[in-house]
């Protein structure tokens, strides 16, 4: 069958990448690269990287092992030998050791010397200290057992013939997971201690005390609305959110500095009507959870209640975005895939959907770890 042509000619720089890839495709190419002096050290950086794309499960559970064993908190006191530790992580010395050194191979622990005895020591690594006090890294890092379990055939899912996976059966409001999701409990606790990652990023980008009342919508338990409201003492806070995460932000927020000015509404903002009189809403990693039919139902809810001279914020981590585009095109891809339904969009794309639902200007924010989540505000 013939393949429609491309509407828009390559430039001269796909031209060529894609020339040298296929290159690169034959195998007298790849043994003349690895044996020239000028581009075998390129020709060794692309082997590694292939390997690590093969590895990278195996690398995943190294860090899954180091976690549950809490191995940056027991060298939190210093470094320590394989004996020292094996009986602490009920193992042997060999398997002790084995997992020491995978750890130091991914910078997670670091060698430090020897013991009186001649045994190797070792420390906390740079990304292994990262680990420590850090509870949304850690709950992350504990919760995509679903999403391997749901990966271990890509093909099938790609083709829907993998039912009913388990990510879909953990987020409530996921596509088809019905009454089977996991406990309010569960996933708020994880939302809770991930957003504040996400608080961090939206305040440092935008002030809302300009404002006067705060609608955070999908607020879960309030982790966003607490730091909303540290950070604009005089803001009236209202969270949205399903009935049954409404009732525990109630009693979390109960408990929080902003307790006097904070509300609770729950609700549906698919079926029911959103509260009015905010002139600021948010939206905190909320939108790319869902398909573009319920995206776009939700952003003309949001600006019919807005007054004129109202704000929507959006903060998630956007496709495309420079340095991290793996994050959004590969790991949200198949992390939406396994949920069922929603999907990284580039502002670009947010913004088209903002036009489209009689928003008047979007405007990306700079803010400093785009990784974790971009900002867009619009008027």
């Amino acid at each position: 069958m013939r393949m429609p042509s491309p509407t828009t000619a390559p430039s001269f720089g796909e031209w060529a990448r894609d020339r040298l890839a296929r290159l690169q495709a034959k195998e007298s190419f790849r043994r003349a690269a690895g044996a020239f002096p000028l581009t075998r050290p390129i020709a060794r950086r692309r082997a590694r990287s292939l390997f690590d794309l093969c590895a990278g499960f195996v690398y995943s559970q190294v860090l899954l092992a180091t976690v549950r064993l809490r191995l940056p908190e027991r060298l939190m006191a210093g470094p320590r030998s394989a004996a020292a530790l094996a009986l602490e992580l009920d193992m042997t010395e060999a398997s002790a050791e084995r997992l020491l050194d995978a750890g130091a191979s991914l910078d997670l622990l670091a060698p430090r010397g020897r013991d009186a005895g001649g045994r190797r020591l070792y420390g906390l690594g740079a990304l292994g200290a990262s680990l420590i006090d850090n509870p949304g890294v850690t709950a992350m890092i504990e919760h995509h057992g679903l999403l391997y379990d749901d990966l271990r055939d890509p093909v099938a899912l790609l083709r829907g013939e993998s039912g009913q996976t388990s990510l879909a059966n953990y987020w409530p409001y996921a596509k088809g997971a019905g009454g089977a999701a996991a406990s309010p409990d569960a996933y708020s606790a994880l939302m809770a201690v991930s957003q504040r990652f996400v608080a961090a990023e939206v305040l440092s980008a935008y002030s809302l005390r300009r404002h006067r009342h705060l609608l955070d919508i999908g607020g879960g338990t309030g982790a966003f609305l607490i730091a909303a409201g540290a950070a604009a003492p005089g803001l009236r806070l209202t969270l949205f959110d399903l009935p049954a995460v409404a009732g525990l932000a109630r009693r979390a927020l109960a408990q929080s500095p902003v307790a006097e000015r904070a509300e609770v509404v729950g609700g549906d903002f698919t079926a029911d009507s959103l509260p009015t009189d905010a002139d600021v809403v948010t939206l905190i990693r909320v939108l790319h959870d869902h398909d573009d039919d319920v995206a776009n139902q939700l952003l003309r809810a949001i600006r019919r209640i807005l007054p004129p001279e109202g704000r929507l914020i959006i903060a998630e981590p956007m496709a495309g975005t420079e340095g991290a585009r793996p994050v959004g095109d590969a790991y949200f891809g198949f992390y939406f895939l396994a949920m069922g339904g929603g999907r990284a969009r580039t502002p670009e794309t947010i913004g088209s959907m903002l036009r489209a639902a009689g928003f008047r200007r979007t405007r990306l924010l700079r803010n400093p770890m785009p990784m974790v989540a971009r900002v867009i505000v619009a008027r």
